[in-house]
């Protein structure tokens, strides 16, 4: 593979392109900049697309938020509020239409793993370093020294087909993580698994970000999970999505859906989305 190729920045090769860093062992988050607390901060944002019909649809509209550094922002919102887009924005996928974005260097890890069918869960956790250049045998290196910690140990040959959906997801996050950015973009990355393995996941990331520490954007429909994960909760109001309410969860982890606090949060956050959509507009 040749270095940079990733016409479609699948890979966690999003902004900055494909000029990585994979210092994994750097606790230090700061980037180079004035980009002072924040590791994103968009200003005033309005982008739209055209769909099917060729009708210009608004997804986000004057959107502005910042995003702290070292800090999981969960995001939530009804469908088609622009939570992707969002997404894709900040790891400069797209360019808005109108307003700002400063962020740190940020790779994406989209909603379904996209792991090459072909290749071991090795090389597909080392695609990314692939793309940076790195030759096979140093990414493979550098990528198993991570499999043990990630609970994938055992499974560096394995093909896709035969890794369980929470596995499968850990690859894909491995391979994100080894991008090199400080800011990862989340989107619903658990959305797909059965209850018992999402919660599990949901343990497991926690852990994943305290020994690999990084800026997190978490797109998520589901608010319990939001809460669990998160350090600070938006939420979106229909398209075109704007920032309706801003929460700040304050919850040492690991924490429990059957919390108190939780419960109160997560009443408060679906207060939100319910009287933004019953909102006349």
């Amino acid at each position: 593979m040749q270095p940079g190729v990733d016409p479609q920045n699948l890979w966690g090769n999003a902004r900055e392109g494909s000029d990585m860093t994979t210092g994994l062992t750097d606790r230090a988050l700061a980037t180079p900049g004035t980009m002072s607390d924040y590791s994103a901060t968009l200003t005033s944002v309005t982008h739209g697309y055209r769909d099917e019909r060729g009708e210009e649809l608004t997804a986000l509209e004057d959107l502005s938020l910042r995003v702290r550094r070292g800090r999981v922002l969960a995001v939530v919102g009804p469908s088609g509020c622009g939570k992707t887009t969002l997404l894709e924005l900040i790891c400069g996928l797209q360019q808005p239409a109108a307003g700002t974005i400063a962020c740190q260097p940020a790779a994406l890890m989209p909603q379904r793993d996209l792991l090459m069918g072909w290749l071991s869960a090795l090389d597909n956790a080392a695609l990314a370093l692939r793309i940076a250049g790195r030759s096979r045998a140093q990414a493979r290196l550098h990528a198993g020294a991570l499999f043990a910690e990630f609970g994938l140990q055992g499974f560096e040959r394995a093909k896709p087909h035969e890794l369980s959906g929470g596995m499968r997801q850990r690859v894909a996050f491995l391979r994100t993580l080894l991008s090199g950015k400080g800011l990862l973009c989340l989107d619903e990355p658990f959305g797909a698994l059965d209850a018992i393995t999402r919660q599990q996941m949901q343990r497991w990331l926690i852990d994943a970000l305290r020994r690999q520490p990084r800026t997190v954007v978490l797109v998520t429909h589901d608010v319990e999970e939001a809460i669990l994960l998160g350090d600070e909760l938006i939420v979106l109001s229909p398209r075109p999505g704007r920032v309706v309410a801003h929460l700040q969860v304050a919850l040492e982890h690991p924490r429990s859906h059957t919390d108190r606090r939780v419960v109160e949060l997560r009443s408060r956050a679906l207060r939100s989305l319910t009287a933004c959509q019953e909102a006349p507009r």
